[in-house]
């Protein structure tokens, strides 16, 4: 079976230092189907004249003035067509088989919608420093504005985006990934692969990576207006989650039954069959 086409967007603004590790690790995995977009914001570090060495190999480019991270992002998905879609942030890496990986598990579940890989942390001595696995559903979202997920190893299929708007928030200056996934989950569960697809590189100076205060504060102004649309129902469900977290003991799950929990209520996991040599849901 062909590899789905897959839209990968990376925004950048002044990130030389860590840019070309960040383009390489997207082209040189070899993937047909890629189609892969650079957003640069005006960089004046020589970021672009780092670009314009991979520019033969990129999709669409654009070094530019633009208002903000999101700007970036929308800007870039505008200029893609693909089955698949992800964004990579420009300090942040792919693994070299993430994207037929990525492929292979939207093609043999095709039930899910998005999905998240085994979160990590890369050092700048470029090594996989340490692996973080989480388990969310949609009440984990509800239950708690600090129940945040590795952006750069979440994909997508296209219909999913449309289906939630077409873009990410730009009303917000650092947690659009974080408001794109409370869209995302009122539509389909979050299925976890049990792989690492990407890795995170936190900074000394802090530099490419989340400035904490200002994201949680935007990360509670999400989580209090998607809480404020929903259900009684579904509010009581992540009450549930709360007390007693995803691994409820024998109390929790008799009141879980009660409310009739479906099979949101239990991450869904993408393992991978030797004997089949196939991704299917455990």
């Amino acid at each position: 079976m062909s590899s789905p086409a897959i839209s990968i967007v990376t925004p950048s603004l002044n990130q030389a230092e860590y840019l070309e590790e960040t383009l390489t690790s997207v082209l040189d995995q070899g993937f047909d189907g890629l189609e892969y977009v650079v957003v640069d914001g005006g960089s004046s570090d020589g970021s672009v004249e780092i670009i314009k060495r991979y520019s033969n190999r990129l999709s669409h480019w654009v070094s530019e003035p633009d208002r903000g991270h999101a700007d970036a992002i929308n800007k870039g998905f505008g200029h893609t067509s693909g089955e698949i879609m992800a964004w990579i942030n420009s300090s942040d890496v792919y693994l070299p088989w993430t994207l037929s990986t990525v492929a292979a598990v939207f093609r043999d579940v095709p039930q899910a919608q998005w999905v998240i890989g085994v979160p990590s942390y890369w050092s700048n001595a470029h090594a996989l420093t340490s692996i973080h696995p989480t388990f969310h559903n949609r009440y984990d979202f509800l239950a708690s504005h600090h129940c945040t997920i590795q952006q750069e190893s979440v994909f997508w299929r296209r219909p999913l985006w449309d289906a939630c708007g077409g873009h990410v928030s730009a009303d917000l200056r650092l947690a659009c990934d974080h408001e794109l996934w409370m869209r995302f989950s009122r539509k389909a569960p979050l299925y976890h692969v049990d792989s690492v697809l990407a890795a995170f590189r936190p900074h000394l100076d802090r530099r490419g990576s989340v400035q904490g205060e200002e994201y949680h504060r935007e990360t509670r102004a999400t989580w209090d207006h998607y809480r404020s649309q929903a259900s009684s129902q579904d509010l009581r469900r992540a009450l549930l989650v709360r007390a007693g977290g995803s691994r409820v003991g024998r109390v929790m799950r008799t009141a879980a039954r009660s409310l009739a929990l479906t099979s949101w209520d239990i991450p869904p996991r993408i393992v991978f069959d030797h004997a089949t040599q196939h991704w299917t849901v455990s």
